[in-house]
């Protein structure tokens, strides 16, 4: 496997952007390379879907709240890495948590904890370190 060693967050609305610059901000101070996209799984789910197809990202950081699509949206749809970041926006946060876990077998999104953005970017770098060592 070998990988170029850039992230994608994706978000579905502007007001998850908090969330992302965090993750943004462990990426830079480790030197990966990492852009932020702002597509709705429900809103735009056919932008999102070229934006998958398209993308030169390695590893996919999809950060959701409520009912949670995005990040196994964006898994049923490659086969790269997907990291699911559960936000509070309801219930705290534990809707978002079971919809990203609960993933049927073959769409695997690895889950942190809820709001925990900057969990996800420290998973995707060592992620990228593996497909570096290879």
């Amino acid at each position: 496997m070998s990988c170029k060693g850039k992230v994608s967050i994706v978000i579905g609305s502007e007001r998850d952007r908090p969330h992302a610059e965090r993750a943004a901000a462990v990426l830079k101070e480790h030197g990966v390379e990492h852009e932020i996209v702002v597509l709705s799984a429900h809103r735009n789910p056919k932008e999102l879907e070229r934006y998958i197809e398209a993308s030169d990202a390695d590893v996919f950081v999809a950060m959701a709240g409520l009912a949670a699509h995005l990040p196994g949206f964006i898994a049923s749809r490659t086969q790269r890495p997907v990291i699911g970041v559960p936000l509070s926006v309801a219930l705290g946060g534990l809707d978002s948590l079971l919809s990203i876990v609960q993933m049927p077998k073959g769409v695997p999104v690895a889950t942190v904890g809820i709001d925990n953005a900057e969990n996800a970017a420290h998973l995707a770098i060592r992620i990228l370190k593996l497909c570096r060592q290879s």
